[in-house]
């Protein structure tokens, strides 16, 4: 069985209500039609019905809950608990009233906080900064969590690393130019993704153009202190650097380059110096190895919301879907 085949089969299992509010998407209502006929989630659309259908045109989205701002019963109440939440902030009456019906995205992100959905997926037509604004404001940063990233599940057919080609890639969509505590806190957070999501034993990673010393550089540095950062805030997961991709990946270059470090060689969760090497390495591995990429996936918020890339597919969507609905099914317990 494929990772996305075990992820969607955990979704069938405890199934989750999933709010997609981008609903005059066509590549959302096509997801929506797939997630539905495969019994992945229950889905909520936002918007006007009649438009909603329209777009839809020969969809089979029977079995979704649509939900019109205007008609909303909730409504009042949601506005109350936004204003309550945002009153530090300035939030009135006035503009929580605003928010919540002009804008999908802060009424799905309260539909999470007030429980009527497990997740939010979103971003197949706003940017990230649209999609993580009302998490953040709304949902805030999970407990213990210093920090909101990202990651991509990857699947690289016939390969023999990582755990059994599955691996995660962080951060690869988010955190532009983490300092040492950042690297520290997306590796930690990584590797508790890794074990939800992968139900395998994380092996840290952390990347860099040296090896265990083999370079000196203000960035090799940033990379030593995160790893000393990480192994000590995270002493449960196995955790090492920094590694040259080919000595963390591949165990004869890993015990050459690193003799005797118990990491080196076995690494399933890369953890990228930056959003630049993070983009490009799981993009390379996506066009040339023709892996199968998943995200990117949201880590650190206190309840699950995923951010979609523009370019994705109607099944990327579904994908993600099943990965939100893992998600709220690992927290609701």
């Amino acid at each position: 069985m494929s990772f996305i085949e075990g992820i969607k089969e955990r979704a069938k299992a405890n199934i989750q209500t999933i709010v997609l509010p981008e609903s005059l998407e066509l590549r959302t209502l096509e997801a929506t039609e797939q997630i539905l006929k495969e019994k992945i989630a229950k889905v909520i659309l936002i918007g006007k019905e009649e438009d909603i259908m329209a777009k839809a045109g020969g969809l089979d989205i029977s079995g979704a809950t649509i939900v019109d701002p205007d008609n909303f019963t909730e409504m009042k109440d949601y506005i109350a608990s936004l204003v309550e939440l945002r009153s530090k902030k300035g939030m009135t009456e006035e503009k929580a009233t605003e928010l919540l019906t002009t804008d999908p995205l802060y009424l799905g992100v309260m539909m999470v906080k007030k429980g009527m959905a497990g997740g939010m997926v979103a971003g197949a037509v706003n940017s990230t900064a649209n999609v993580l604004r009302p998490s953040l404001q709304i949902l805030k940063t999970a407990p213990g969590t210093k920090l909101v990233s990202s990651f991509f599940v990857m699947v690289v057919p016939d390969c023999e690393y990582g755990a059994n080609g599955t691996f995660i890639f962080s951060d690869s969509g988010l955190v532009q130019n983490p300092n040492s505590e950042e690297l520290a806190s997306i590796a930690g957070s990584s590797a508790k993704s890794f074990e939800i999501l992968v139900e395998a034993k994380p092996v840290v990673g952390m990347l860099s153009h040296s090896t265990i010393g083999s370079a000196k550089h203000p960035d090799v540095d940033k990379v030593v202190e995160a790893t000393r950062l990480a192994k000590e805030q995270y002493p449960e997961y196995a955790i090492d650097g920094e590694f040259q991709l080919d000595a963390a990946i591949v165990p004869s270059i890993g015990q050459a380059k690193a003799p005797g470090n118990e990491v080196a060689g076995h690494v399933n969760v890369l953890v990228f110096p930056d959003l630049d090497s993070g983009n490009i390495g799981y993009k390379l591995t996506q066009r040339l190895a023709k892996a199968e990429a998943y995200g990117p996936v949201t880590q650190g918020i206190a309840k699950p919301v995923n951010d979609l890339s523009r370019g994705c597919s109607s099944e990327d969507i579904v994908g993600v879907v099943a990965i939100t609905a893992v998600q709220a099914i690992n927290q609701s317990r």
